[in-house]
């Protein structure tokens, strides 16, 4: 089993320094930082099981960064340490980051040893219910693929290709980790689109293609509500927008597009593609390669055209 790692944040290095080697030996991996940008961007490239923050920190606060924390990363458990315990930022801890516990400074060695030993055992219970809630997330991909005949297996083909994707830009694991979530479930909002719409063998009218084009937004509401993280909700929120800003829900452009929705969105195009429809075959070799090459700079972003080409050649 992998060690779980620990970061602690705080603007006092002693503090930092103290804390490291008290957790030396202990079977831990353990960070630090010394601000809360540096603390955020630590986040976003690895797996942090616990993190202990300070809270008045120049630039942002505990309260500040431990809300953003969890939508970058919801399953890391939060310990703020804090000279002030005070109602109000109580209040305000626990209902933008959901804080697992406050340590009060000075703090006793034991109190910090108890309170990350605790975040540890929180944060493993959380894993497993994750490892249960894959089956979960992917029974329901699975779900959604029934209503629409034509789309069996396009969520896990979606997800393979992402994945390639993601790996090819060199994308950190746990985003991918992300992009997997988010390939499954990019059009779980097709649960509240009628099936007449879905299976519909001809052009459909503008009424119901304002119908087709709200599942994005039903979808992400369906991911906010699971708690998932921000980066699944833009997934399935963002997955319709196009390069050149003429996409919905919102008419986003190039790099406003969060890079693991337009991932996603390449990988989409791409399969859908290749898939036979009632009223054409799915496209290969030179035919896929020339549509895909006219979405460059229009639907996609270029250089993940490119990347497809390569992936597709080998």
């Amino acid at each position: 089993m992998s060690q779980e790692t620990v970061l602690f944040v705080d603007d006092e290095k002693s503090v930092l320094t103290y804390t490291s080697a008290m957790f030396r030996n202990r079977g831990l991996n353990v960070l630090s930082a010394n601000s809360p940008l540096e603390a955020l961007q630590i986040v976003e490239e690895q797996s942090i099981a616990v993190v202990v923050s300070d809270n008045e920190m120049p630039g942002m606060r505990g309260v500040e960064l431990l809300a953003r924390i969890k939508e970058v990363s919801p399953h890391t458990v939060k310990i703020m340490m804090t000279g002030s315990a005070d109602l109000a930022t109580a209040l305000a801890a626990i209902n933008s980051g959901e804080v697992f516990r406050f340590v009060l400074k000075p703090w006793k060695k034991s109190e910090m040893l108890l309170a990350v030993k605790d975040g540890i055992r929180r944060y493993r219970v959380l894993q497993s219910l994750q490892r249960e809630d894959e089956f979960i997330l992917h029974s329901l991909a699975q779900t959604i693929e029934l209503k629409d005949a034509s789309t069996k297996g396009h969520c896990d083909r979606v997800a393979t290709l992402a994945l390639r994707l993601a790996e090819a830009r060199h994308i950190p694991e746990r985003t991918r980790k992300e992009i997997r979530y988010g390939s499954w479930l990019h059009d779980c909002g097709k649960i509240g689109v009628p099936e007449a719409i879905l299976n519909a063998e001809r052009a459909l009218s503008e009424e119901e293609f304002k119908v087709v084009m709200k599942h994005p937004e039903w979808g992400a509401e369906v991911v906010r509500k699971a708690n998932l993280s921000k980066t699944v909700q833009d997934i399935v929120l963002y997955h319709h927008e196009r390069f050149d800003g003429t996409g919905y829900p919102f008419g986003l452009k190039g790099h406003q597009i969060p890079l693991p929705a337009q991932i996603v969105a390449a990988a989409d195009i791409c399969d859908a593609l290749t898939m036979d429809r009632p009223y054409r075959k799915g496209l290969v070799g030179p035919e896929l390669h020339a549509l895909l090459a006219s979405m460059k700079g229009r639907n996609l972003d270029p250089e993940l055209v490119e990347l497809l080409f390569s992936l597709i050649e080998s």
